[in-house]
């Protein structure tokens, strides 16, 4: 039974996670020594605190700032700087000082790029092999505009897994995700299978913004069908204010219902819950295959 919130009311028992900043110091004097952005900082990420006591971290490339205007983000958008050259090099260093076994790569969307970035993804895996030849690396990209000429560069470079977000169902689009396309986010994940079948591709959704579960069983079976391996599953939560408002939160039985949906969909690991994002414990899905 979904739970329907009341303006102002307080979040449910099982949204109860603190943060601790006094487990991220030495990881936040880490990347600040290094001058590296991570998504969890950037969007406000509820699991700070957890993977960065743990020594874990999703780095964010290509800046931090974004050319797209989604109103769930909590990443600042604006006009951007300059990709610096240096960047992926310094998240190489930060991985390994890390001691990561698993790396996960995202960016903020840079329409303002023939590329979109995505020889910056190529070079930050480059780099990070470099220096661990057995590291795993996950790559988690925005829509590149669909150029297939991007794709096949991060595909060329031999992630072990390359991600991309549905994020909700394509109702909800026009409002929560301004600039994107559902049809062309499916594309993205079906041209990277026709590239390379072999490797693994990933998507995300939040629950909370208003989708009803036809919808989202919708999106299970269009993910699947472009050949998606995994799926995380996890409750919206909004970064302030002047974000898309959370509509409802989703009881844990819930989860486990999407949970099981999900699988019966054909998704090879399923990982849902309140407090699932994209990047947590994104080491196990490979562990899961």
């Amino acid at each position: 039974m979904h739970m329907t919130i009341k303006p102002h009311a307080r979040k449910p028992r099982w949204l109860n996670k603190k943060i601790n900043l006094g487990d991220c110091q030495k990881v936040k004097t880490l990347l600040n020594g290094l001058r590296v952005n991570t998504v969890c900082r950037e969007a406000s990420c509820p699991n700070i605190g957890e993977c960065f006591a743990k020594n874990q971290a999703t780095f964010l490339i290509l800046g931090a700032v974004c050319t797209r205007s989604c109103t769930f983000c909590g990443v600042r958008k604006a006009e951007p700087l300059p990709v610096d050259p240096d960047e992926p090099f310094r998240v190489a260093e930060a991985a390994r000082k890390l001691g990561l076994k698993h790396v996960v790569i995202t960016s903020v969307t840079r329409d303002d790029l023939d590329d979109g970035g995505a020889h910056y993804f190529a070079e930050t895996i480059s780099a990070i092999r470099a220096g661990n030849g057995t590291v795993t690396i996950e790559a988690l990209i925005p829509d590149f505009q669909l150029n297939t000429r991007a794709l096949v560069t991060v595909v060329e470079a031999a992630p072990d897994i390359i991600g991309h977000n549905i994020e909700c169902v394509p109702r909800l689009y026009q409002a929560i995700r301004l600039g994107s396309d559902y049809a062309r986010s499916l594309a993205v994940l079906r041209t990277i299978k026709e590239i390379d079948r072999n490797i693994y591709t990933k998507s995300g959704i939040m629950l909370g913004l208003g989708e009803a579960r036809p919808e989202v069983g919708r999106v299970f079976r269009d993910l699947v069908k472009t050949g998606c391996d995994f799926i995380s599953i996890g409750q919206y939560l909004s970064p302030s204010v002047s974000h898309a408002p959370v509509k409802e939160y989703i009881c844990p039985e819930d989860f486990e219902y999407y949970r099981q949906q999900a699988k019966a969909a054909g998704f090879r690991h399923v990982v849902s819950g309140p407090y699932v994002r994209s990047s947590y414990l994104a080491g196990e899905y490979l562990d899961k295959k």
